[in-house]
């Protein structure tokens, strides 16, 4: 089922909508971010300055709100995504993806701006390189989004790949409906407002991302917090410094090291899983984001089991190549958790 109507200062609004929203039911994981069209190269290794490598090509759905979205679709949960597309063969292949998984999908139309477009580069150790031009992502505004869109939802993400003003504004709306707010603060971004953690429930920062943090949060005491002094940390004094940023919940994911949740009751470190043929990395984070997401309505607002539900879905993602066709479905971590 899909529309289209006028929207704001040109700008069109297309829903694409599940059966489950078709029907009336209320999304209750809201995603706001980016959508972008990823173009991705494979070659044994990234070319140097100037060098020219043979590679292979593939061409697909992607943007980190995007990616979370499908990531907890997948896993289950009735999942609504909202975002800006250009009107162009990319906004046409992000509609039609959508409709063919069965997730919610609000669609607004910029004309002005092409859809957002990333070129990654994968190396043969599964590591990757990425440039993202945000295109129509950037112009998403707090008008594009209506508190309509987020009424019964449990759980609102939100991350940086989008103009960020928004973000503020889906918070509050989600504060006044009664929904868990998420911030993923990927990529951090020099344009970041502190002040958005004041809205914020959930934080969840790779290691790089909250080692920005910490030396930019006054609260925290340090300005030249590294990797390598995280790493150091041992898991009390880690949980200290988290406490200082003034958001309820602090989860870090630290790639094969799992995940850290800091809360004010305590700690905890999750281990990731073993034992995975990795083949692409790119989108585990955003994995990771959806996994959450989905899990925190299946395990009623648990945030270890969320967690832990988190670190399978991301543990799958790169097994596949690509980022949201590599998101697991809930029979593929059924049989996984069954191993």
């Amino acid at each position: 089922m899909s529309g289209a109507v006028a929207g704001m200062n040109g700008a069109r609004l297309v829903s694409s909508a599940s059966p489950a929203y078709a029907r009336g039911m209320k999304p209750q994981v809201v995603v706001v971010g980016s959508f972008v069209q990823d173009l991705t190269w494979k070659c044994a290794a990234f070319p140097q300055a100037g060098e020219t490598v043979i590679g292979t090509f593939v061409n697909g759905p992607g943007g980190k709100g995007s990616n979370q979205a499908v990531a907890a679709g997948r896993a289950g949960a009735a999942t609504l995504f909202i975002g800006a597309v250009g009107n162009d063969v990319f906004a046409d292949a992000a509609k039609t993806f959508y409709r063919t998984e069965g997730i919610g999908a609000r669609f607004i139309i910029k004309p002005k701006h092409a859809t957002g477009t990333a070129a990654i580069l994968v190396n043969a150790q599964a590591q990757n390189e990425i440039i993202v031009a945000l295109g129509a992502s950037a112009h998403l505004q707090p008008r594009d989004v209506s508190a309509a869109l987020l009424r019964g939802a449990k759980i609102v993400v939100c991350q940086h790949e989008a103009n960020l003003p928004i973000n503020t504004h889906v918070f509050r709306l989600a504060r006044k409906a009664g929904a868990t707010t998420v911030l993923n603060p990927a990529p951090m971004r020099s344009d970041f407002d502190a002040g958005v953690l004041a809205l914020v429930d959930v934080l969840i920062p790779n290691e790089t991302e909250f080692v920005t943090l910490v030396n930019l949060l006054p609260a925290t005491g340090k300005t030249t917090f590294t990797e390598e002094a995280l790493h150091a940390l041992p898991p009390e004094e880690l949980h200290t410094l988290c406490r200082t940023f003034g958001v309820p919940t602090v989860i870090v994911t630290l790639g094969r090291r799992g995940c850290f949740v800091s809360q004010a009751a305590g700690h905890a470190s999750i281990p990731a899983h073993t034992g995975i043929d990795v083949v692409d990395t790119t989108g585990a984070g955003d994995a990771f984001l959806g996994g959450f997401a989905a899990g925190f309505v299946q395990f009623g607002g648990d945030i270890d089991a969320a967690a832990r539900h988190g670190n399978t879905v991301a543990a799958l993602s790169v097994t596949k190549f690509g980022t949201a066709p590599s998101m697991p479905t809930t029979r593929e971590i059924a049989k996984f958790l069954r191993r």
